[in-house]
């Protein structure tokens, strides 16, 4: 009898494992199920909202823009010097300096060439003579002008040292590509989302989400994937287009990590706005403040002379210098920052899925 109950019972807990093993895997189908439903779902809104042709317009766009619109107006000559020097006294100058016969040619001359620059040698001292602009700039004129000039009887025209290997053209197709894919992502990411959300709140979809089974995150991790994805697409047709497929596979593995790292976040950031607003017209105030006061900052003190001593503590600095060292192929980021914008990425997860179930209280 002993032998028997605990053969029953050896039964019973071989049935519970059967059991449990099944549910187990039957659950594993179900949330496989209903990732690939939420995947193929989320997808759908993206289409529906116009999202990859956006995307796809804004590529030919900024293409167009870069080829016909923005190397032709960045192609400026080089200053033309021009020289008096009635006395003849230098003797050896370059082929680049236009003698002049006097003092009233050369102020004619320059007020036709506002960036020409002068040089006036009527006492035996070379004197420049330049319309006032950037005090920086004018002084790179006055330098460039008199490196034209002798020294010692012997030109001092020396060779630069080459650094690089890229002509200017490609340096300018480079900070270009770079600055336009920067200022995409950050449009696409933090308004593309919304407009998915908010179509997805009048459609009533995050009230049936609230009950169906599988993991509230995946609600998130499935938007945050599908624009990733989007942007890793758009970062590497933009750069194949305007510098070229063999740069791009020496240049796109860094390019694609800081491409990520701001993806994800204008993500989880347009996904936390849009379940805090009520609707697009809030989340579009929203947009402008990010866009005056994360993005100008950001484009003022890496691209123009004006320098803030806080700019290194804004959070998009590092991203848009980390990209455009990765646009250049110069090391960008360490250890350090990636553990960052990890931990950042991570607190933005958390917080933009605790502003999800707060929507799913009210819609329930």
């Amino acid at each position: 009898m002993k032998r028997i109950k605990k053969e029953e019972s050896g039964n019973h807990i071989r049935m519970d494992r059967c059991q449990t093993e099944k549910k187990s895997r039957v659950q594993r189908r179900r949330r496989g199920r209903g990732i690939y439903a939420l995947l193929k779902k989320d997808c759908r809104m993206m289409l529906d909202g116009k999202f990859f042709f956006i995307a796809l317009g804004s590529l030919v766009l900024y293409t167009l823009f870069i080829r016909f619109g923005y190397l032709k107006f960045m192609n400026m000559e080089i200053y033309n010097i021009y020289l008096y020097d009635p006395a003849g006294t230098q003797t050896a100058v370059s082929s680049a300096v236009h003698p002049v016969s006097s003092r009233e040619d050369m102020d004619g001359l320059l007020a036709k060439d506002a960036n020409g620059v002068g040089i006036c040698v009527d006492d035996g001292v070379p004197h420049i003579v330049l319309y006032a602009g950037s005090e920086k700039i004018d002084r790179h004129r006055a330098d460039y002008a008199l490196s034209l000039l002798h020294s010692g009887g012997a030109l001092r025209e020396t060779m630069p040292e080459t650094v690089g290997e890229d002509s200017p053209e490609m340096k300018k197709r480079r900070e270009i590509t770079c600055e336009l894919l920067f200022v995409e992502i950050i449009a696409v990411g933090f308004l593309g989302i919304a407009s998915v959300l908010f179509k997805e709140k009048q459609m009533g979809v995050i009230r049936v989400h609230a009950i169906m089974p599988f993991w509230k995150s995946l609600f998130v991790l499935s938007k945050v994937f599908l624009f990733l994805v989007a942007d890793l697409l758009f970062a590497l047709l933009l750069v194949i287009l305007n510098i070229g497929f063999a740069e791009a596979g020496r240049i796109m593995p860094a390019v694609s990590v800081y491409t990520a790292i701001l993806s994800v976040i204008m993500a989880l950031s347009g996904f936390y706005c849009a379940m805090l607003l009520k609707d697009f017209k809030q989340f579009s105030l929203a947009y402008l403040v990010i866009a005056l006061f994360a993005a100008t900052p950001v484009f003022l003190s890496a691209n123009t002379s004006v320098k803030m001593a806080w700019i290194g503590f804004h959070p998009f600095y590092p991203v848009y210098m980390g990209l455009k060292n990765a646009f250049f192929a110069m090391p960008a980021g360490g250890s350090a920052y990636y553990i960052c914008a990890a931990c950042a990425v991570a607190l933005l997860f958390i917080i933009a899925l605790a502003a999800f179930r707060r929507e799913m209280g009210r819609e329930g």
